[in-house]
């Protein structure tokens, strides 16, 4: 029997969070990597994680550098066969106090990011007629929140974007996949190295789940053929409750959203942020917030196992019924 060969992955903001424990848990599956961020020296710690990894400093804003970093990848290792749109950027502030240059480059690593990614990979698919795009999107997408336009913004701009783009590949009965991963409260560095404009120290929205929740989704829905992964239980109300009852959670986070992303701690006066450029260093996959983070999620297992949970409610209802 022929073994099969190792995939080439494509990760964009491979440097840090997310994308840095998505690195790992495609490595471990023994996949080659093709590691894209603007963070050198976070770049070549991802890249010394990973068997057979090519790190290529890219600003995903930037469609040319995108085409130029897919180029090397496949140069190096071989045809993309899957590609993770996952870079993003932010900034903490009421919208008031956004500029219209902090909200153009926020929307231009994140949403843009995200197409020119897809542009990318699609170039090269598209002769193969075969691949994944998996796109790493939030409950925000569905749910927005205070003092994170720009980001709630972009997330729901990916998920018209994508809903589109699959509509498209139907239509030509391509055989390419494209499927969306809507991520809940993470602990990773952004809350570290993002821009605040807030008076006290960023932070993510409990209940708060590690990155490699998030990688493990991605993993799993590159290999299967979900259209959309919810991952968290708090994803799910989010999605739900914003269908049902939009106005409610309108008035719900006027009131808590503000104090639920600040902790009690001040922001530094010099602290220094990744918007337009990288914050020096290795940031690693977690923020500061591991004690209070879950490192599993019984929604997301639930969602992998949907169809022998529904087999074995069926069973028990029959069975029930021939009790009776």
């Amino acid at each position: 029997m022929r073994r099969r060969k190792p995939p080439v992955v494509v990760i964009t903001g491979a440097s840090a969070g997310v994308g840095r424990a998505t690195a790992r848990a495609f490595a471990r599956r023994g996949a080659k990597l093709g590691l894209l961020a603007r963070n050198p020296a976070g770049l070549d710690e991802a890249r010394e994680e990973g068997a057979a990894a090519v790190a290529v400093p890219t600003d995903v804003a930037d469609a040319e550098q995108v085409e130029h970093a897919a180029g090397v990848v496949e140069a190096e290792l071989g045809p993309i066969d899957v590609w993770v749109n996952n870079a993003m950027a932010t900034v903490f502030s009421p919208f008031a106090d956004v500029t219209s240059d902090e909200f153009r480059r926020a929307t231009e690593v994140t949403y843009l990011g995200t197409v020119h990614g897809t542009m990318a990979a699609l170039r090269r698919m598209r002769e193969r007629d075969r691949g994944t795009i998996v796109q790493v999107g939030s409950a925000l997408a569905y749910r927005s929140i205070p003092l994170q336009a720009p980001y709630c913004g972009a997330k729901a701009a990916i998920r018209g974007f994508t809903d589109s783009l699959r509509c498209e590949l139907v239509h030509d009965r391509s055989r390419i996949r494209i499927t969306m991963v809507q991520l809940p409260a993470l602990n990773t560095p952004q809350f570290e190295v993002a821009r605040t404009k807030l008076p006290r120290h960023p932070r993510p929205v409990a209940p708060i789940y590690q990155p490699e929740v998030a990688a493990e989704a991605i993993v799993w829905a590159a290999d299967g053929r979900r259209r959309e992964v919810l991952v968290g239980g708090s994803t799910a109300v989010a999605v739900v409750a914003s269908k049902l009852a939009p106005w409610l959670g309108d008035l719900y986070l006027a009131k808590t959203g503000y104090d639920a992303q600040q902790t009690g701690e001040p922001v530094e006066a010099d602290r220094p942020d990744n918007l337009f450029e990288p914050v020096p260093g290795d940031h690693g996959a977690h923020g500061v917030f591991d004690a209070e983070s879950k490192s599993r999620s019984l929604h997301f297992w639930a969602v992998r196992h949907r169809h022998s949970l529904l087999t074995a409610g069926a069973l028990a209802a029959l069975v029930l019924a021939r009790r009776r």
